[in-house]
């Protein structure tokens, strides 16, 4: 299914009020007593630890017996492999070691990843057969469009222990970007952050990029700052947009509406879905302190209003690296470090454990 974007979704998103959702990172261990379900249906309890079984040869083009696509991921060791989709072992492993979550990205022949290494990270490519493995650019969190005709990436700086950025260096300021680079011709388009979020010194990673159905935007994830602040999705309209979080020209927040505590609730993550709704990882509550008492992942419409429940997550776990094939039919996302998969929207299995990316091939 497509959607004319630019014109029609577009259009509908700039008659959204501006939200910005407050929250934080609740990541630890499961809770005993809660369960990841579709409703009110129980599935199996998630994991923070192990990592997938290991299989033989190529998964290339594989379908399994269930009808789902193929699956490339991250495990928590750095190795980019494919997965088999109806049990999750992996057939291959593409690069074995150094690979950065929580984005991995794909056209059906080539996927894109970043690789890192202390305060550095580095865009890179490898065919699905595990050939031509490709340099592209410093950066993170790569997304190629629907067509395969641009890549999008942030280049704002590593953060881990032994990389803690100062923002009030312009130089690290300045780094705050997204490129959108046209394959064909090696032409970037940049987009930042306007010049008062800057001044302020809390700059809002981006934690997420997603492309519409047409390829004329990007869903934009981003993250908390300082008193976890800063969580929301953004739709970017390429070409339009200067900046990459709003209110601005060419961008649109999407708010939430009905469920738990909207007004405090915010999107961890959020990816388009063909149709031009959402697939979000929707947590509550924000505020400060942060108490997390729920994880909802939901497809959601232009104004954050529920389409449909796809599951009951942890509080206490993260939920993140949503992906949709192309026909919207499978779903998929990383929970702790459990892989699950949902057909239809319905209840999700837990297909891998040991990963921090994911996505359809």
């Amino acid at each position: 299914m497509g959607v004319v974007f630019r014109r029609t979704v577009a259009a509908a998103l700039l008659a959204v009020p501006a939200v910005v959702l407050a929250g934080c990172n609740g990541l630890g261990s499961p809770n005993a007593q809660t369960t990841v379900t579709v409703t009110a249906t129980a599935s199996p309890a998630a994991s923070t630890s192990g990592a997938p079984s290991i299989g033989q040869g190529s998964s290339q083009g594989t379908t399994a017996p269930g009808g789902e696509p193929g699956i490339v991921a991250v495990t928590t060791a750095g190795a980019l492999v494919k997965l088999d989709p109806s049990n999750g072992s992996v057939t291959q492993t593409l690069v074995p070691s150094g690979v950065l979550g929580d984005e991995i990205s794909t056209n059906g022949s080539i996927v894109y990843f970043a690789e890192g290494a202390g305060c550095h990270s580095e865009i890179e490519s490898v065919n699905l057969d595990g050939g031509d493995l490709t340099a592209i650019a410093p950066g993170q969190l790569p997304a190629i469009s629907p067509d395969g005709v641009k890549l999008a990436w942030t280049t704002e700086p590593v953060m881990n222990e032994s990389c803690v950025p100062d923002p009030a260096k312009a130089s690290v300021a300045a780094s705050y970007k997204i490129v959108v680079r046209t394959l064909s011709t090696g032409g970037d388009q940049v987009i930042g952050l306007p010049p008062q979020v800057v001044r302020s010194q809390l700059l809002p990673p981006v934690s997420h990029l997603s492309w519409s159905p047409d390829n004329s935007a990007l869903a934009v994830s981003t993250s908390a700052v300082a008193d976890n602040e800063g969580w929301a999705l953004y739709v970017v309209v390429v070409g339009d947009a200067k900046y990459y979080v709003g209110p601005n020209a060419g961008v649109t927040d999407i708010p939430l509406s009905g469920g738990p505590a909207p007004q405090r609730s915010y999107i961890r993550e959020g990816v388009f879905l063909p149709d031009g709704n959402f697939f979000i990882s929707r947590a509550c509550c924000g505020g400060v302190p942060v108490r997390n008492t729920s994880r909802l992942l939901w497809e959601v419409n232009l104004n954050g209003g529920l389409v449909h429940q796809v599951a009951i997550g942890y509080p206490s776990l993260d939920h993140y690296s949503l992906d949709a094939d192309r026909t919207g039919k499978w779903l998929l996302y990383v929970g702790g470090n459990d892989l699950y998969v949902s057909k239809d929207g319905n209840r999700p299995t837990d297909v891998a454990k040991g990963l921090i990316a994911a996505a359809w091939s």
